[in-house]
């Protein structure tokens, strides 16, 4: 086994903490440097006429409650191994969200939480974090069902017909599942997957869903208030569905958080559209909301990173 001199080990921990800081600040750069969709002007000249110092703080505070309560999912789940302060959950999740920022799905997230742990834990931990975003998305596909629905008896971009053999598509699913769960692949079966998620004390499990509600209700509202400062008038339960409809879809899509916004915004240009909403209203909406739930806690995380002590992992 070779062994690495301990300067040369440090300056190997600086070189990589620079690249995934330098990577996602780049890459956020890049992403509104050279989008040409976003119209500056179009923007600043709605800001000026809708601009208030209590709109754009109660916009700020939406930002601050959606990291917050994914801040205290992790705090809950982290139990399982061991309590953590808020501060540490607040450190984990932040540095994490930056190392998974260029990672397809933010696959990065996981090793970067797994990081703040000793080795023995990792496996735990990657499993938690699962559980974690595991329960949003399936709030997301939850909600974003019954917004599709909503959303399709009033347009109808989806026939009946259509909608009948996806619902037969999914019920041939979950029975294949359930016919299948026994059968193991390298050790890993659905049996054993839903046995350790039953492991899990009710009480996490319970917060969990709870908190991911609360964090799911923050984020559709912050874009539902924002298109409301953009001028677009439309009925309430038209507009959430629509949200909806866009996250489910959006998130079905495997992609990098740093493209969240362009992938989430091309699906919300079709749906809007169809409302007959202006499309630089919807990018530039998909861009602040990206810029202000992704791009503001990197920054915050990359301090985190930058100070990231690998003595942790002992």
């Amino acid at each position: 086994m070779i062994l690495i001199p301990h300067k040369a080990k440090q300056f190997l921990v600086l070189l990589v903490k620079l690249l995934i800081v330098g990577g996602a600040f780049y890459f956020i750069y890049d992403q509104l440097a050279h989008n040409d969709k976003l119209d500056w002007q179009k923007f600043i000249t709605v800001f000026r006429k809708n601009q208030s110092v209590l709109g754009i703080g109660f916009i700020l505070l939406l930002s601050v409650l959606n990291r917050y309560f994914e801040i205290l999912k992790w705090q809950n789940l982290a139990k399982v191994i061991h309590e953590i302060s808020l501060g540490e959950a607040t450190k984990q999740v932040l540095a994490a969200l930056t190392a998974g920022i260029f990672t397809p799905n933010g696959v990065g997230e996981y090793a970067g939480k797994a990081l703040y742990y000793p080795k023995s834990e990792v496996k735990k931990v990657v499993f938690l974090n699962l559980i974690c975003n595991g329960i949003q998305m399936i709030l997301t596909v939850i909600f974003g069902l019954f917004g599709l629905l909503y959303f399709n008896s009033k347009y109808e971009v989806i026939t009946a017909k259509t909608v009948g053999i996806l619902f037969a598509i999914f019920v041939f699913f979950f029975v294949i599942l359930f016919f299948f769960k026994k059968i193991t692949i390298k050790g890993y079966s659905i049996e054993k997957l839903l046995h350790k998620i039953n492991e899990i004390p009710k009480p996490i499990h319970q917060k969990n869903i709870f908190l991911g509600i609360l964090r799911y209700l923050v984020f559709s509202h912050q874009y539902y208030f924002l298109f409301l400062a953009f001028d677009v008038q439309l009925p309430y339960f038209t507009l959430i569905a629509t949200i909806a409809v866009v996250y489910f879809l959006a998130s079905s899509l495997p992609t990098f958080q740093f493209l969240d916004f362009a992938v989430k915004g091309s699906v919300a240009i079709y749906f809007f559209g169809i409302l007959d909403v202006n499309e630089w209203i919807v990018v530039f909406i998909s861009t602040l909301m990206w810029f202000l739930n992704v791009v503001l806690p990197v920054i915050l995380g990359s301090y985190y990173v930058l100070n990231f002590k690998t003595k942790t992992r002992i």
